[in-house]
């Protein structure tokens, strides 16, 4: 399993795309599954994954422009192309209505032209599915609106991606013993932003539950820039945690975790 970082950055971010990652699962056949898909993600995608039936599954973590918009666009990019092949979408309950909504109001009449299915898995937090040969479970975190963080699991290999905001409870024993936790982290110091994660909370996250991995995205934009630098020799210099700030176009493989 590699996670791609396709865009690391927050939703106003006028240098980085959005935060949206594509996971690639080499096997027969490979499976590649973006998580999330915000108003930037598009053109990325369409870099990386030029291949209009190369994409198996979206995943979306909550309904914040940042994280959906780039949709339609996707939509009308398969569609242009001349895809066949269903796409699965998975996310909360009401993906399948918002997903329609911006479609149409991107492109009236899009959703009826597809020459391919869409199919919609649901997950409700504290629940699990198996599909694309992964199993995949979802937990709620302490965002502003409703997001659903997930677990990602294929041949012993598990990615935990939070989507936005703090862990819960739930959320953090989700992520125990994940080979790669992919985490939002809007500020660089203990000030917290409502709704959104710190780097030393991340970083404690990621202590607590083991993870082999820590990737930091979605960092606000001027901190990012003030703070990016010295923030990227500060988590290099850790022995204890892999710890790091991706940029665009990244590439990580995956560990296998323990649990």
């Amino acid at each position: 399993m590699q996670a791609e970082f396709l865009g690391v950055g927050e939703a106003c971010d006028e240098t980085l795309p959005n935060t949206s990652v594509l996971v690639r699962c080499e096997g027969d056949p490979p499976r590649r599954i973006l998580l999330d898909c915000g108003f930037t993600a598009p053109p990325p995608l369409f870099a990386s994954l030029p291949d209009p039936e190369a994409l198996d599954a979206v995943w979306i973590s909550h309904f914040h422009g940042d994280h959906i918009f780039g949709l339609p666009l996707v939509l009308l990019r398969m569609w242009e192309s001349g895809r066949r092949r269903k796409l699965i979408f998975a996310g909360q309950e009401g993906i399948t209505d918002r997903i329609r909504q911006i479609a149409e109001l991107a492109y009236p009449g899009l959703e009826a032209k597809l020459g391919f299915k869409l199919e919609v898995k649901e997950l409700g937090s504290g629940q699990s599915a198996h599909f694309l040969d992964l199993t995949w479970t979802a937990a709620q975190t302490l965002h502003s609106r409703r997001n659903l963080a997930l677990r990602l699991e294929n041949d012993g290999a598990s990615l935990y991606y939070s989507g936005d905001g703090p862990a819960s409870a739930e959320s953090e024993d989700m992520a125990r013993d994940c080979g790669l936790m992919i985490h939002e982290a809007y500020t660089a110091g203990q000030d917290r932003i409502p709704g959104h994660a710190t780097v030393p909370e991340c970083l404690d996250l990621a202590r607590r539950t083991g993870a082999s991995s820590l990737a930091l995205v979605h960092l606000q934009r001027e901190e990012r820039r003030r703070y990016g630098e010295e923030l990227k020799e500060w988590l290099d210099g850790f022995e204890d945690i892999s710890a790091f700030l991706p940029e665009p176009g990244e590439m990580h493989t995956v560990e296998q975790g323990s649990r």
